[in-house]
């Protein structure tokens, strides 16, 4: 099994949400075009923004912050050739947390049920770094 696959997975999820956010700001930013100056500083620019447009931009975000150890320790674990099958399974499982977590932010942004998929993730994640770890060690 290919560990770089989940990977992947992650840097479509990301390009989608990255699209869904440049077609929710695509039309404000032609209909203001030339008078961009007030957005120029994110937190000005965030309470003027509708729930929705907010939900977009807030995930957007999250998928820059955690995924980036997921892709970090993906391609050392790809390089090490320390990718087991369980890896594999853990890195797929990580993934679907975060797709999980991007569904409700992007739609009810449920917080109880978005921070039971990061958690969710992140003890996969810790799991997946721990594993990687104790094969380091043990080789």
């Amino acid at each position: 099994m290919d560990i770089l696959l989940p990977m992947f997975s992650m840097i479509v999820l990301t390009a989608g949400v990255s699209a869904l956010l440049l077609g929710s700001r695509l039309p404000s930013i032609i209909r203001h075009f030339g008078h961009l100056q007030g957005a120029m500083h994110s937190d000005e620019l965030r309470p003027r923004l509708s729930p929705r447009m907010r939900f977009i931009t807030d995930n957007y975000n999250h998928l820059f912050e955690q995924p980036v150890l997921f892709y970090a320790l993906v391609v050392y674990l790809h390089l090490s050739e320390l990718a087991d099958d369980l890896q594999v399974q853990m890195a797929w499982l990580y993934v679907l947390a975060r797709v999980v977590h991007s569904l409700i932010h992007l739609t009810s942004n449920n917080v109880s049920a978005r921070a039971l998929t990061f958690v969710t993730a992140t003890i996969i994640l810790i799991a997946m770094i721990l594993r990687a770890g104790l094969a380091l060690l043990l080789s």
